[in-house]
């Protein structure tokens, strides 16, 4: 169930909106941030929330690759393999990383802090290869400088 204070939120959001979808992103964003990812509940309330079917909320949550759907680890890593950033290293880039934390792409690791997803594109191509953190980008990444990067997270 959602707190009065952030369905106060939401409604003042969703409110100003000239429409109600348009609201639809930061209202899942919020409630991804309340719950820690999209739960089936919060896509019930979302759609009450903005007066869409529960069908249109689940629509707009598998488009964007930044709502999740699934449980998630506390910080979510998104490599970007664009042609940009795979033309400079970005797929071996995520591999780097796999290695590094001991998972697979679209896992999280087993304490509950990474989950690590390849990500379509970041906007980020002119310090390629690109990462992000939770909302923070990394670019000119390397496998060298992973482990630093990676230090402040843990």
């Amino acid at each position: 169930m959602i707190p009065s204070e952030l369905k106060n939120d939401l409604q003042t959001r969703i409110a100003s909106a000239v429409t109600n979808r348009e609201a639809a992103v930061d209202v899942m964003k919020a409630l991804q941030g309340h719950y820690g990812w999209l739960t089936d509940e919060a896509v019930i309330e979302a759609s009450e929330l903005l007066g869409l079917s529960p069908l249109q909320v689940e629509e707009l949550a598998t488009f964007y690759e930044m709502i999740y759907r699934r449980p998630v680890g506390q910080h979510v890593i998104h490599v970007c393999d664009s042609i940009s950033c795979w033309a400079v290293g970005g797929e071996s880039l995520l591999q780097h990383i796999s290695v590094f934390l001991g998972i697979a792409a679209g896992e999280t690791t087993p304490d509950g802090l990474f989950t690590l997803l390849p990500c379509c594109c970041l906007g980020n191509c002119g310090q390629a290869p690109t990462m992000m953190i939770g909302d923070v980008v990394y670019g000119s990444v390397t496998p060298e400088n992973i482990a630093s990067i990676f230090s402040s997270y843990q």
